[in-house]
């Protein structure tokens, strides 16, 4: 199983990271297909970029229109993620002195979740 990880400065883009992040972890997700991104990712250039970098496709799940609610496709997986993710104390702020410290816990609360799942 591969995966890929990334925690940046508050001062890089989402996009820029998402990019950094793919272009250093490019060689360890030979099966990558598709990369699932909300509307901030949207653009022809991101797209691209990462489709020359892992030649997957990048398939964005844009808000509704209308302002009311509605369930997005595969959007629900990205945020229970994020839910397991905020079950970890120590991530509900952002305290840590080094990325590198704050990067392990994100790792360290993942491996948690696949524990508690066996």
């Amino acid at each position: 199983m591969y995966y890929a990880i990334s925690v940046t400065t508050a001062d890089i883009t989402d996009r820029n990271g998402a990019v950094g992040m793919f272009t250093q972890s490019a060689l360890y997700l030979p099966t990558l297909e598709k990369v699932l991104c909300d509307g901030s990712y949207t653009g022809e250039d991101f797209a691209i970029k990462i489709k020359a970098l892992t030649k997957a496709e990048a398939e964005i799940t844009k808000r509704s229109e209308l302002h009311k609610f509605v369930v997005m496709p595969k959007r629900w997986i990205v945020e229970r993620t994020f839910g397991w993710l905020d079950k970890c104390r120590r991530l509900w702020k952002n305290c840590e002195r080094l990325i590198e410290t704050t990067l392990n816990m994100v790792k360290l609360a993942f491996i948690s979740v696949v524990l508690k799942r066996f």
